[in-house]
């Protein structure tokens, strides 16, 4: 999907909901794609969309956080609105992460503890039933091409794959997308589901490196790689990898 740049070294990044759909920390993924776009020399444009607000025209990538049921209802007609425009930019190949809530309604629906259903936009291929159990505490998962994801989930929705889905990466420590299975998240194409707070991205530079790669792939532009890094970016690494295995020895 062409998109009008000002600036060749201009990178758009949308943050859906922010002011319903916020919580454990996932701003700081926004941030970290922030952060390291500035490291490796581009020119990070932030633009934060709510309910009601004109959805920007150029779109590099988009990260959405989780949100209790009432946050869910509050964004959900707005969500549906402007469904078609993300079906297209996923379509197009726009890298996408989306945490715990915005993660259930990216799939076909949630239908909470109390019966209630929550239509989602379909660009992934779950299905999200709540539970009475809560799944809580450190996890730890596994991708082959992303290695060791760590994170803390906090969820109790359980979340189902259909055929079109792969997961993101295979429990080691924890739950995941739900009891009954090893997966954790859903992907398609370069939308990325997950369960995994933390917040995320931070604590995954590999996560990070995979969103803005797959948007400056869809600019024709190199990739970017950790010897690129500015002094304060390999600094942020070295403290990511502190966290990361910190988190791992803690109990759930």
């Amino acid at each position: 999907m062409a998109t009008q740049h000002d600036s060749p070294t201009q990178i758009h990044v949308v943050q859906l909901y922010p002011r319903d759909m916020n919580i454990y920390g996932d701003f700081g993924n926004a941030l970290s794609v922030q952060r390291q776009l500035e490291w490796q020399g581009y020119e990070p444009v932030m633009h934060t969309y709510d309910p009601g607000d004109t959805f920007p025209k150029t779109v590099d990538i988009i990260v959405g956080g989780g949100g209790q049921d009432s946050g869910q209802g509050i964004v959900q007609d707005d969500l549906l609105g402007i469904a078609p425009r993300l079906h297209d930019l996923a379509d197009a190949g726009v890298p996408m992460l989306m945490i715990c809530g915005l993660y259930q309604m990216f799939g076909k629906f949630f239908r909470t503890i109390d019966g209630t259903t929550i239509t989602g936009i379909g660009v992934l291929d779950v299905e999200t039933i709540g539970k009475p159990e809560r799944l809580i505490g450190n996890i730890v998962t596994h991708s082959d091409e992303f290695g060791d994801i760590i994170g803390y989930e906090n969820h109790s929705g359980q979340t189902f794959l259909g055929t079109d889905a792969v997961p993101l990466g295979t429990v080691m420590q924890g739950e995941g997308n739900n009891t009954t299975d090893t997966t954790e998240g859903a992907r398609s194409r370069n939308v990325i589901g997950s369960y995994l707070h933390g917040s995320l991205l931070p604590k995954n530079p590999a996560l990070t490196t995979f969103l803005i790669n797959a948007a400056l792939h869809n600019r024709g532009l190199d990739p970017v790689g950790a010897g690129a890094l500015s002094a304060a970016g390999q600094a942020a690494a070295a403290f990511a990898r502190n966290a990361r295995e910190v988190a791992k020895k803690r109990p759930r």
